[in-house]
């Protein structure tokens, strides 16, 4: 129950949206608990040479964007190179394997010396079979991670093997990392990570909390849903785009949907600088966000007025109810 507008968003974001803070603090030490069990196994003769420095948390949960539930963390494992070397053939990348004396050898496709990317996430697989809590571990929906369920958490891990390559002539490199298929794939968390961080900066802290509200919208059912991490990508170009933003969460949520209904028709870069435009949704599919977006956007204006001009908060709420659902607090005189 809430008196006024502000007060119900603040119910909102804490209770709804918002990971819970004791959680987060629990997950994290989960995750870091779970990266030393990994590296224990890089002793393992049998298992890979682990490249620990090159270890990094990504996704959602890593960038401070994830809304409840809390149903996974991502982490990206690192493994030595051992002297493999790797080719690009289009989207297509393969890693040769050099060495004969490295683990590496031992997981590769049938008769080659190209590493496979599938044996290498069921060795992961294997291993992790091993730990002490463990529940379930199997190959992630995609091909490209392990999955692990441990007894003691109700979130998941997706566990990436991973290689960083040599630096290149303008000076990138890149992560590898499976690509659902056996062979391997450019990615690069940390440009997520800095355009993140770089963005929340430029705006005061006030864009994480606005990308989670805008995904609580995002995942209701009234529209097509637009992946989570392209929505993200192209709140980033907002953000990029706009020299300020208001300190009143409903009004960077208001302009957010502006932004939305009349760009969610147009490419959405890849802020990694390596997919380019992530934008694959349907005309059909396009229409309907935008469609919602602008109802929705309208809505939200008509919420903004009722608090702001005509000081009528019970009026407000309601119509924020109509656009996040009964999840939003209701309004109480007292």
């Amino acid at each position: 129950m809430a008196t006024t507008v502000n007060n119900a968003f603040r119910i909102f974001m804490r209770d709804k949206v918002n990971l819970n803070a004791n959680k987060t603090k629990n997950a994290r030490k989960s995750r870091d608990n779970l990266i030393n069990h990994i590296h224990d196994l890089g002793s393992d003769e049998d298992f890979f040479n682990l490249y620990n420095d090159i270890d990094i948390a990504f996704g959602s949960f890593a960038r401070k964007t994830k809304i409840r539930p809390l149903d996974d963390i991502d982490i990206m494992i690192g493994i030595s190179g051992d002297g493999s070397t790797y080719y690009e053939f289009g989207n297509e990348i393969k890693i040769h394997v050099n060495n004969d004396e490295s683990p590496q050898k031992n997981y590769c496709h049938n008769d080659t010396n190209e590493l496979n990317s599938t044996k290498v996430i069921n060795k992961f697989i294997k291993e992790l079979k091993t730990l002490s809590n463990y529940k379930k571990a199997e190959m992630h929906k995609s091909g490209a991670a392990a999955t692990l369920q441990l007894k003691s958490y109700e979130w998941n891990f997706d566990i990436v093997p991973c290689f960083l390559t040599t630096k290149k002539s303008d000076g990138r490199n890149y992560y590898l990392i499976p690509d659902g298929k056996g062979n391997w794939q450019k990615t690069d968390p940390r440009k997520d990570r800095d355009k993140v961080t770089a963005l929340n900066k430029k705006h005061n802290g006030l864009m994480l909390e606005t990308i989670r509200l805008v995904k609580y919208w995002n995942r209701r059912p009234t529209m097509p849903l637009i992946p989570s991490y392209v929505l993200e990508s192209l709140l980033l170009q907002y953000f990029d785009d706009v020299d300020g933003v208001s300190n009143y969460i409903d009004l960077r949520f208001r302009d957010a949907l502006e932004y939305i209904k009349d760009n969610i028709w147009y490419s959405i870069n890849d802020p990694k600088e390596i997919q380019g435009d992530l934008n694959r949704l349907t005309f059909e599919e396009k229409s309907k966000i935008s469609n919602k977006a602008d109802d929705d956007y309208r809505k939200a204006k008509e919420a903004i007025f009722a608090e702001v001009n005509e000081k009528n908060h019970k009026k407000s709420i309601k119509k924020w109810t109509e656009i996040f659902g009964t999840e939003f607090p209701e309004y109480n005189e007292d």
